[in-house]
C-alpha cells in the first residue's frame, strides 16, 4: 500500500494528513506524544521522539517499496526528513541543506559566506558564558542584541538583552531551550517582519504565501498574528522576496518547501533594508501554511509540496503560479498571488488557572471568521506568553476586503474573556505588578496609561471610595479613564468601555468592592484582573 510518513501529529499536521489521503496515501504518522490530537487521525500511528532520526529510517525501512515520502510541515524536524529520504533515495532537501537550515549557526556562516545581509553572531554555550561574564567582553557588548537557541522554532528561548544585567539570565533560558545546548547572540533588527512562504522544485522557487508578522512585548518576540496578503508595496515586497530567494540558495535547498523571516531592518542611516531573520527548510507554522495561504489563494499548498515529496509533479501549482521579474537569485522565481485576505489573530491570558471561557458563540458569530482554536480549556494554567507556544487560542477569519478581514479576527479576538480561578499566588503577583529585575515593563499593564495619565489616575486612588454591592461599575470609572474609555485597548483589543460592560454583564452579583484595588487590578489585569479581584474578595 503506497504510504506517505509524517512526521509529527499536532494540529499542524493536519492539512498534511488530509492532504495526504485525499492523494490516495496510507498515513503512518509518528510522535513523541501518543496523546497528540492528530494521532487519530493516522492510519497507523507509532510513537517515535522526532529528534530519534534512526528510530524513524529503522521504522521506514520496513516499508520497503511501499514508502513513497517523507514529510513534516510546521515542525523543526526538516533534517529528521532528510535523513531518512536521503537514505532511502526519496525525494527531499539534502541532508547538508537540512542542517544549514535547522542550526542557526550554520545558518548565519552560509549567509555570511555569500554576502548576505543578516545580523553579526556569535555563538554562547555555558563554557563561553564565563568569557563573557569574567573577561570582560560583556563590559564591552553594545546592547540591545537578541539571544536565541540554535534549534528550536516558536520564539522559545529568544529575547532581546535590552541591558547588561539581562544578559546572564536571558542565555541562561535560550541555552535550556536549546536540544544541543548551544544559543546565538546577534545583533537587533529593528523594522516591519514578514513572513515567507515558498516551495522548490527542479530549479524554480515558487512563493506561496507572503505575510505580514503582528509581533508584540520586547523584550520577547510574541507573535499576536499575521495578515495576508502583506499591506506593504510590491516594490518592497520584491526587494524582500529577493533577499529570501538568495538566502534559500545559499542554504542549498533544493527541493521542497522553505519559510523565511525577513525584516525591513533600520540602518543607522534611516535607510531600511531587507535583512534574513531566519529560513527554515519547511512550510511554516502559526496557521499559515495550512490556513490562512489555502484561504487567501485557493490553493492547497500542503498538498503541493507533499507531492513534491511523494516524486510527483505538482500540477495545480504550476497552473496558478506566475513568474516574478526578480533576477540574480539562481532560482526562476515565481509566486502564486492571493485573491482575497486572510487575517489570523492570537488570544492571551495573564498568569493563573483557568476556570471558566466565556464568549466562543459571539467571537464565532462575528462576520467573516472561518476558525476559533482555542489551546486552553478549565483547569489548565497558563501565563503572560514569552513564546508563541504560550498563547491561549487563534482566531482565522476570511473577507475579500483587508480592513474586514482585520477588524473582524479582532473583533472576535475581543469576545474571549477567561475567566480565572480565585486565590491563586502567579495572579496576585502579576497583578501587584511583581516582576524580577531581568524583565522589567514585561509583561505590560492591559490599558497602558501615559505618564501625564498615570499621574491623574494614582491622584483618583487616593480619595476613591467604594463600590456598594451589585452596583454597576459604569458609575464609578475614574475620569481619566472615561475620558479614554473608547480609543485605549489591552492585549485582547477590548476597549476600557467593552471591558466595563463586560464585567457588569458576567458579575453584576457581585459584593462590596474596594474602588481603589477594583480600578488598579482593571488598569493591570484587564477583565481578568477586574473579575479576579472581585472573585479573590481583596
Amino acid at each position: 500500500m503506497e504510504t506517505m510518513l509524517i512526521l509529527g501529529a499536532g494540529l499542524m499536521q493536519r492539512s498534511a494528513i488530509e492532504a495526504a489521503k485525499e492523494e490516495g496515501y496510507f498515513t503512518l504518522v509518528v510522535d513523541a506524544n501518543p496523546n497528540a490530537v492528530c494521532v487519530p487521525y493516522a492510519d497507523r500511528f507509532e510513537k517515535i521522539d522526532l529528534k530519534n532520526k534512526d528510530e524513524i529510517l529503522k521504522l521506514a525501512q520496513t516499508l520497503g517499496s511501499d514508502l513513497k515520502g517523507v514529510f513534516t510541515c510546521s515542525t523543526d524536524f526538516s533534517e529528521s526528513v532528510s535523513y531518512v529520504a536521503q537514505n532511502l533515495g526519496l525525494v527531499s532537501h539534502t541532508l547538508e541543506a537540512a542542517r544549514n537550515a535547522s542550526n542557526k549557526l550554520r545558518m548565519r556562516k552560509c549567509f555570511q559566506q555569500n554576502s548576505l545581509s543578516s545580523p553579526s553572531f556569535s555563538e554562547v554555550t555555558r563554557q563561553t558564558l564565563s568569557g563573557y561574564l569574567e573577561g570582560g567582553i560583556l563590559n564591552s557588548t553594545v546592547f540591545p542584541k537578541v539571544i536565541k537557541p540554535q534549534d528550536n522554532m516558536g520564539a522559545r528561548g529568544c529575547r532581546i538583552i535590552r541591558r547588561k544585567e539581562e544578559f546572564l539570565s536571558a542565555c541562561e533560558d535560550a541555552i535550556i531551550s536549546s536540544r544541543t545546548g548551544r544559543a546565538i547572540l546577534e545583533d537587533y533588527m529593528e523594522g516591519p517582519e514578514f513572513s515567507i512562504d515558498a516551495l522548490v522544485h527542479k530549479g524554480t522557487l515558487t512563493i506561496t504565501g507572503f505575510a505580514d508578522r503582528h509581533i508584540f512585548y520586547p523584550p520577547y518576540f510574541i507573535e499576536m498574528g499575521h495578515t495576508m496578503s502583506s499591506n506593504f508595496p510590491k516594490a518592497e515586497i520584491n526587494r524582500v522576496i529577493e533577499c529570501f530567494a538568495k538566502g534559500v540558495k545559499a542554504l542549498g535547498l533544493s527541493e521542497g518547501a522553505a519559510k523565511g523571516d525577513i525584516k525591513l531592518a533600520r540602518l543607522k542611516s534611516g535607510e531600511y533594508v531587507p535583512m534574513i531573520g531566519e529560513i527554515a527548510g519547511r512550510l511554516s507554522g502559526g496557521y499559515m501554511s495550512g490556513w490562512t495561504f489555502p484561504y487567501a489563494s485557493g490553493l492547497n499548498l500542503t498538498k503541493e509540496a507533499l507531492l513534491i515529496a511523494a516524486g510527483k509533479e505538482p500540477q495545480t501549482l504550476e497552473k496558478l503560479r506566475k513568474p516574478l521579474d526578480i533576477k540574480g537569485t539562481g532560482f526562476d522565481l515565481y509566486e502564486v498571488e492571493c485573491s482575497a485576505v486572510s487575517a489570523e489573530r492570537a488570544f492571551i491570558s495573564i498568569p493563573g488557572v483557568v476556570k471558566e471561557i466565556y464568549g466562543r458563540e459571539n467571537a464565532e458569530a462575528c462576520p467573516y471568521v472561518k476558525n476559533l482554536y482555542f489551546r486552553v480549556k478549565a483547569g489548565d494554567r497558563v501565563d503572560f506568553p514569552r513564546n508563541n507556544v504560550e498563547k491561549c487560542g487563534n482566531v482565522i477569519t476570511l473577507s475579500n476586503d483587508y480592513n474586514l478581514a482585520v477588524e473582524s479576527a479582532a473583533s472576535a479576538v475581543s469576545k474571549i474573556v477567561l475567566r480565572l480561578e480565585p486565590s491563586v499566588a502567579e495572579t496576585e503577583k502579576f497583578l501587584l505588578g511583581k516582576v524580577p529585575a531581568h524583565e522589567k515593563g514585561f509583561p505590560p499593564d492591559a490599558f497602558q496609561l501615559t505618564e501625564q495619565e498615570q499621574k491623574r489616575f494614582m491622584e483618583f486612588l487616593d480619595s476613591a471610595r467604594e463600590i456598594p454591592e451589585n452596583k454597576s461599575i459604569t458609575m464609578f470609572i475614574p475620569k481619566v479613564l472615561e475620558e479614554i474609555k473608547d480609543t485605549r485597548k489591552d492585549w485582547n483589543n477590548r476597549t476600557i468601555a467593552e471591558t466595563v460592560k463586560l464585567f457588569d454583564d458576567i458579575r453584576m452579583i457581585h459584593p462590596k468592592l474596594d474602588c481603589k484595588t477594583f480600578w488598579k487590578c482593571f488598569v493591570r489585569g484587564g477583565i481578568q484582573g477586574a473579575l479576579y479581584m472581585c472573585d479573590s474578595k481583596w
